[in-house]
């Protein structure tokens, strides 16, 4: 064996074993920090009283004429996953074109992008639920914009990648035969990147429903004030109807999503 090829399988056995070591590190120190500090005693309650809202949960609440019930609490959770999805998708195309690398773009101009969308993925929804809250005031509206910023931060990373893989043999001729950026971006670009855009979309939607569902806990509206209410009394057979219909609605919202995806793609 060459000393070339002894020095290059040296280097890679001492990084393949130092990953391992840092690996191991960061597992034992991240356990150190923890306080294990036993289970509560009423832990075992709560959580058959749950498990007996669950197998007997309140119908009479899945539909109230007056005041809020199950259907509305759901119909306002998936009003706040589509509007906030809807403002991402569309807020996040000029930040995905921002941080996407291109032939002749400059490094700076490329990495403050990318740095950008660094930091808005930074802050949780709850947290920014809270920002909005205080801003505009309780409510569906803040939980809508809560998302919606959010998830600009993962949108457009997903974006600028799809961006970046995307064929140049279009571009390069419409290009040669004269077309200008514009025709260029709409002709050559947009067809290529619009089904990926699409499927990231409702992707995101997805995880846009779960997240609409918890900050109703804070009071960013949806089925989570209710949630929490039924909670704080103690109302098991409640939370055992609006924990079924979170779970039935996320189920068919992902069933659904699915498979429009896999007909896009």
């Amino acid at each position: 064996m060459k000393p070339e090829t002894m020095k290059a399988s040296v280097g890679r056995r001492i990084r393949y074993w130092a990953i391992w070591l840092v690996t191991i590190i960061l597992i034992v120190w991240g356990f150190s920090g923890l306080e294990f500090s036993g289970i509560k005693a009423t832990a075992g309650q709560v959580s058959m009283a749950i498990l007996r809202g669950l197998l007997h949960p309140d119908w009479n609440f899945v539909y109230l004429p007056e005041g809020e019930d199950l259907l509305r609490g759901l119909l306002e959770t998936a009003a706040i996953a589509v509007l906030g999805t809807v403002i991402s998708a569309v807020l996040c195309i000029p930040f995905a074109f921002w941080a996407a690398s291109a032939k002749g773009k400059a490094r700076w101009a490329t990495s403050s992008g990318k740095f950008m969308l660094s930091a808005i993925r930074t802050f949780p929804e709850v947290v920014m639920a809270i920002i909005f809250i205080k801003a505009v005031g309780p409510g569906s509206y803040a939980g809508s914009l809560a998302l919606g910023v959010h998830s600009i931060g993962m949108l457009g990373k997903l974006y600028s990648e799809a961006i970046e893989n995307l064929d140049h043999g279009p571009t390069e001729a419409l290009t040669a035969c004269g077309a200008n950026k514009l025709q260029t971006l709409w002709f050559a670009v947009i067809p290529q990147v619009m089904p990926d855009f699409l499927s990231f979309a409702l992707y995101r939607f997805e995880i846009n429903i779960r997240s609409a569902a918890i900050l109703g806990v804070i009071g960013a509206g949806g089925i989570g004030t209710p949630l929490i209410f039924a909670l704080e009394a103690r109302s098991w057979s409640r939370v055992g109807i609006i924990l079924l219909g979170v779970i039935v609605m996320v189920t068919i919202i992902d069933l659904i999503s699915g498979y429009i995806r896999k007909r896009i793609i």
